[in-house]
Formats: C-alpha cells, sequence, structure tokens
C-alpha cells in the first residue's frame, strides 16, 4: 500500500509541476514560480481536499534536489573563481549577516516579541538561500553572466558562517550566553574538516574520474560520480555540517578533472528532476490560513529582507572595490531567504527551555516559509530589474557622487595591484597560508584520533594497555600521519625566516654585518616557531595523551619512525604538492603560440574555406531578444548557425538550442556570405514589424 501512495504522490507532483511549468513557459515566467504553485495547489492546506497523502516522501526527494542542486553547481564551479572574489564575498557575506541579524532582532523586538524569537528572526532573515537564487539565475540565462561569480561566491561565504551561526545559537539556547571556547572548537573543526576534504580531495578525486572515464562508459562514470556526491555528503551531515556545503565541495572537487563536460551533460536531467521536486516542496508548506493570520508581520519581515539584503550586499560589494553597477546587480540577486532559514526555525523549535517548550514561539517557522514564498517570487523579477536600476542610477545619480564613486574604485583596485607586485611580501604570504593550511590539517588528524579513539575504546576494551593503551595509540598514529605535514611547516617557516631576516636587514644599512645580522634574525624565527609548533602539537593532543610509562615507549617508537620516515616524508608531501599543483593548473591553450615562436596560420578544410565568420549584437525591442535559439529558426531560414554567445565577458561555445538570447548579447555567426547578410537582417528585425 505504501508504494502505491508514494507513487501515487510522485505521478501527482510530476504531473502538476509540468502543467505549471508549461504554462509559465509560454507566459515567460520563471519556471521556478510554477513549481511553488504546484506545491500549493496539492498541498495540504489548499481546498478541497490534499492531494499528497505522504509528505515525509517528498521532502527526503527534495533534499535530494538540494545534494544534485549543490552539485551541479560545484561541477560549473572554479576554484580560481572564487580566489578573484574572495575578498569580496567575504566583506559583503560578512556586512550581510551583521546587518540582516541587527535588522530581524529590532524588528522581532517592535512586535513584541520575545528576547530568543527576536534572535532567531535575525538569524533566519540574515542567510540568502543558494538553491533559488541559481536556479533563477539558469532561468533568466544569467548564470555566465560576471556578477554571476560574485553571487556564488557570497553564497559560499554565507553557507560557512551559517554553519557557525548554527553551533553558536545552539550553545547561546541552552546556556544563555555565547561560550568563546566553544566558537574556537566550531571554527578549527571546521576549517580543519574544509582544509582536510579539499586537499585531500583534489589530489586523489580528479585522478580516480580520469581512471574511470578510460573506460568510455556513461554509466560507470555516472554511478561513481554520484556515489561520490552522497558519500562526501554523508560525511558532511555526520560530522554536522551542512549537506549542501558538502554537495557543492565535492562537486567542485570533481570538475578539477578533465571529462568535466560529459559529467555535466550526464548529471542535468538528474538535478532537473530532483530540483524541481524540491521546490514544489516549498509550495507544500504555505499555508494560505497561516499566511492571513501573520500578513502584517510576514509583509514587513519582506520588505526588510528585499530592502536589507540589497543594501547591505551592494554595500559590502562596493567597499571591496567593484563598481556601482556590479554591486547593485549582486545585491539585487540575494534578496530572499530559503533552506537555511528553515534548518534555524526548525533548530529553534527543536531546542527544549529547563521546562519542556521549545525555545521559540510555534508562529516563527510558518512565518519563515511563508516569508520564503514571498521573496522567492520577487527573486527573478529583481534579478530582471537589477540592469535597469543601474542604469537608472548612472542616469539620476548626482556626478560628483559618481565621480567619488569611481575613484574610490580605482583607488581599492590600485592597492590591490600594488600589494600583488611586492614579490618578497607575496611569498611570504603565500607561505604562511600554506603553513595555516597545513596546521588546519593536522588539527582535523588529531580531532579525528580524538573522536575515534573514544569509539576504539568502548568497542575493543581488551585493548593492550586498556584506555592508556589506546590513547597511546591514537596519539602515536595521529603523530605519523601528521609528521609529514608537520616536517612541510618546518622546513617553509625556515625559508619565511629567511626571506624576513632579508627584508629585515638591507645590506645598505648593515654594511658587512648583513650575513651575521640576517643569520641572528633567521634563527631566531627560527627557533620560535618551532617552539610554538611544539605547543600546538601538545595541546591538541591533551586530550589523548596517555600516562607517562606509555608516553614515554610512544616518544621513543616515534623518534624512531621519525629518523626512518623523514627522507620519505618529504618526498611523499612533494609528491602531494606537486599532484594538487598540476590538478589546479591552468591547462595549456593548443592555440596559443609557444614564446619567441610564430603561431602557423590555421588550415581549414576545402568544406570550411568559404565560411566566414560575423559578429551581431542582440539590442533591445528586436525580434533576437528574449527568444531562445530554436525558436528564431535562424539556421532554417537563413543558412547560418549561431556558434557562440558573449555575454557580459563570459563565453558560450556551441550553445544549446533552448539558450535564450539577450539584449546586449554579442552572438558569433558562421555562414557564406550571404547567409550572414539574411541573418544580421533577421536578428535586427523590430519586434513591431516580425
Amino acid at each position: 500500500m505504501h508504494q502505491i501512495d508514494f507513487l501515487q504522490d510522485l505521478a501527482v507532483v510530476m504531473i502538476v509541476a509540468a502543467l505549471t511549468t508549461v504554462l509559465f513557459r509560454v507566459l515567460k515566467q520563471p519556471v521556478v514560480l510554477g513549481y511553488i504553485l504546484a506545491g500549493l495547489i496539492i498541498g495540504p492546506h489548499t481546498p478541497p481536499f490534499a492531494l499528497i497523502h505522504d509528505e515525509k516522501t517528498i521532502e527526503t526527494l527534495a533534499e535530494l534536489g538540494v545534494i544534485f542542486l549543490m552539485f551541479a553547481l560545484g561541477l560549473e564551479f572554479s576554484f580560481k573563481k572564487l580566489q578573484k572574489v574572495g575578498a569580496t564575498a567575504f566583506i559583503a557575506a560578512s556586512l550581510e549577516i551583521l546587518i540582516l541579524l541587527l535588522a530581524g532582532y529590532e524588528l522581532g523586538r517592535l512586535f513584541g516579541w520575545s528576547q530568543m524569537d527576536s534572535i532567531f528572526l535575525g538569524a533566519i532573515l540574515s542567510i540568502s538561500s543558494t538553491t533559488i537564487i541559481i536556479k533563477a539565475l539558469e532561468g533568466l540565462g544569467k548564470k555566465n553572466e560576471s556578477f554571476a561569480a560574485l553571487i556564488i561566491g557570497i553564497l559560499i561565504i554565507e553557507d560557512i558562517l551559517a554553519i557557525i551561526m548554527l553551533a553558536l545559537l545552539s550553545g547561546f539556547a541552552t546556556t544563555g550566553s555565547f561560550n568563546a571556547i566553544d566558537i574556537g572548537q566550531t571554527l578549527l573543526s571546521l576549517g580543519s574538516f574544509l582544509g582536510i576534504l579539499l586537499v585531500a580531495g583534489l589530489i586523489v578525486v580528479p585522478r580516480l574520474i580520469n581512471y574511470v572515464a578510460r573506460f568510455k562508459s556513461d554509466e560507470m562514470l555516472l554511478v561513481t560520480v554520484i556515489g561520490l556526491c552522497f558519500g562526501v555528503s554523508l560525511i558532511t551531515v555526520k560530522l554536522g555540517y551542512s549537506v549542501a556545503l558538502g554537495a557543492f565541495l565535492i562537486g567542485a572537487i570533481i570538475a578539477e578533472s578533465r571529462p568535466i563536460l560529459k559529467i555535466e551533460s550526464l548529471m542535468m536531467p538528474v538535478r532537473d528532476l530532483f530540483c524541481a521536486v524540491f521546490f514544489v516542496s516549498i509550495g507544500l508548506l504555505i499555508n494560505p490560513a497561516l499566511i492571513v493570520q501573520y500578513a502584517g508581520p510576514i509583509l514587513a519581515i519582506s520588505a526588510v529582507v528585499i530592502v536589507g539584503k540589497v543594501f547591505a550586499c551592494s554595500l559590502g560589494c562596493f567597499l571591496s572595490g567593484q563598481d556601482m553597477r556590479t554591486s547593485l546587480k549582486v545585491g539585487m540577486s540575494l534578496a530572499q531567504i530559503g533552506e537555511f532559514s528553515f534548518i534555524i526555525a526548525s533548530l529553534g523549535q527543536t531546542l527544549k527551555n529547563p521546562q519542556g517548550d521549545s525555545i521559540t514561539s510555534g508562529f516563527i517557522y510558518p512565518i519563515a516559509v511563508a516569508v520564503s514564498a514571498l521573496t522567492t517570487l520577487t527573486t527573478p523579477y529583481l534579478i530582471t530589474m537589477s540592469d535597469g536600476v543601474a542604469a537608472w542610477f548612472d542616469r539620476s545619480a548626482p556626478r560628483p557622487l559618481q565621480k567619488v564613486m569611481e575613484t574610490y574604485t580605482k583607488w581599492v583596485g590600485g592597492l590591490i595591484k600594488e600589494d600583488a607586485s611586492n614579490l618578497e611580501r607575496k611569498i611570504i604570504t603565500k607561505l604562511g597560508l600554506q603553513i595555516g593550511l597545513n596546521l588546519l590539517m593536522v588539527t582535523g588528524i588529531f580531532i579525528a584520533a580524538v573522536f575515534l579513539h573514544g569509539k576504539a575504546a568502548a568497542i575493543w576494551p581488551q585493548f593492550p594497555g586498556g584506555r592508556e593503551g589506546v590513547k597511546a595509540a591514537a596519539w602515536l598514529a595521529a603523530l605519523l600521519c601528521s609528521f609529514p605535514l608537520l616536517v612541510a611547516v618546518w622546513r617553509k617557516m625556515e625559508v619565511a625566516a629567511m626571506l624576513i631576516s632579508e627584508m629585515s636587514v638591507p645590506v645598505a644599512k648593515a654594511g658587512p654585518r648583513t650575513p651575521a645580522l640576517q643569520a641572528v634574525i633567521a634563527s631566531t624565527i627560527t627557533v620560535v616557531g618551532t617552539g610554538v609548533l611544539v605547543l600546538i602539537v601538545l595541546l591538541l593532543s591533551s586530550a589523548i595523551l596517555p600516562s607517562r610509562n606509555i608516553l614515554l615507549l610512544a616518544l621513543l617508537i616515534l623518534i624512531v619512525s621519525g629518523f626512518l620516515l623523514y627522507r620519505g616524508s618529504v618526498k611523499l608531501y612533494a609528491r602531494a604538492q606537486s599532484a594538487l599543483h598540476d590538478t589546479l593548473a591552468e591547462p595549456a591553450d593548443p592555440a596559443e603560440p609557444a614564446h619567441h615562436e610564430q603561431a602557423p596560420r590555421p588550415v581549414l578544410p576545402t568544406l570550411l574555406r568559404d565560411a566566414k565568420l560575423e559578429t551581431v549584437a542582440v539590442k533591445a525591442g528586436t525580434l533576437a531578444a528574449g527568444k531562445m535559439i530554436s525558436e528564431l529558426k535562424l539556421r532554417s531560414v537563413t543558412g547560418a548557425s549561431v556558434v557562440g554567445i558573449d555575454r557580459g565577458g563570459s563565453s558560450i561555445i556551441n550553445p544549446d538550442p533552448h539558450e535564450e538570447l539577450t539584449s546586449g548579447d554579442q552572438v558569433l555567426l558562421i555562414g557564406r556570405t550571404e547567409q550572414l547578410e539574411a541573418a544580421r537582417t533577421l536578428l535586427n528585425t523590430a519586434q513591431s514589424a516580425a
């Protein structure tokens, strides 16, 4: 009977979703809104009766939709893009969360809500929905525009900060105060997890995928990729982090493998199917009666979300050096809440006070769902309006103000370039980042050792030496696993010490005493750094240090092992670093000539010698603007074909027939002279004349 109910529910979801999708496509509206409307139509709160019998099963399928959407986003992501937008993303995300936290708290107090309700309201409003934004950008054909990379970077930073926020809210709800030790432990464990996952994943996973791809089996490749996606997502959830974060990270790691285009094409239908269920499930949660009951607070909170996020994100982007046009487009794309807000609202209902009641009132969760639904409805329109608002600002803002803003943007850009030109500082910064990453990975190894030590002591009470023996084994294993990383930290510390000494004592001032002074400074930094490194290892070991006698025996084993493994550790780390560098290195462009060599003139096949290329701009109000390539029937009418689109500095090579052209696109056409002339005429035809 359960199987029949599940099949019926799934059939109802997909049929209604399909009908609403077709309707919204005909009306040229975002399909996300159609999915949410489908959920509202078939939901339990819409009369005359509910069409869905098992909402839990639909929610499970919706969670799969989040996993697949974030995984697909990771596949299209590049760590180099995050590096370029990292500072902007961090500043904008941090400022957004801070401003919305304060705004939500003050709004809750204005409504007369309790302090805990107000705090949770601020947290609910502070995180934008990655799932909704990415789907909206896809539906509007703007995911490949330059400002979209900034949006993705901000969303990633938000998800990371949201994990920290969840831990802080849990501690505050139970103790009534924020514990600095708990905050530090949360940050340390999260950083260690991210460091280990990224480094180990970038070394191992792309090579595994490349090996599987050699069998040229789509089935084998798809199963392997989905297995990695679910496996890492499970590990992430088990460690108390967001399933969306784990899915995104493994997707970004797999994106560094060679068959990434094939993987994307295989994953697209799977992603679209489950994403449809996810957005339908949001519609299922909407209760029209509650929306009517709390209409005032819902409208006020929605307005605060939209205005507050547009202001905070735009300001953060501008302060970090982005121009005002880009900042406005980013801010108007992030003005909504979604899945993380539901998680925070659920946390408030799950946590109990000493009296056994939930720490937040029962109306918080339905209000969060309603605000999410309303802001989701406005998101596609805000993204579409962002170009017009940016153009209006350029026209209407006082010229002196625009001049000051342009000067500030150039000044920040100049600071970045000036900093990048200092080679010695750049090298020291890079060494510091590598040392920090290695120490994070060492921390993660010791955290894992502490966790496994507790499990092993419970499962294997007869271990030699008892609990002290388990501690010694865990401590020794953690140190041996960390040994290559610790050796690398020490060696990089030596190099950094030498560079600092050379910068501190220039030859022009010290004269013949320069080598001696430099040696003293370098030795002092190395000795102090070694002491700090030993202290860090002792602090990390505090939970699993065995008794004195067993500790001495373990130290003896460690010294002998270290002597034997030193050279091997250096080689192992060097190979791992080389593998990581190879994975992240830009592939050589075969079309780019080598230095000091003249590029040979390409020889076209006889069939293509009469073919010509021409670029045509898509203008607003013409037949091409807002239409898909397949709808124009360009090839059948003129004989010319679209081979590329330049959209806001981003290139779409060999676009899909369902790609929608937008005003401002530069369309690259191929064909004979007369075919190109006909295509240009067709694309420039006004809509009123068509």
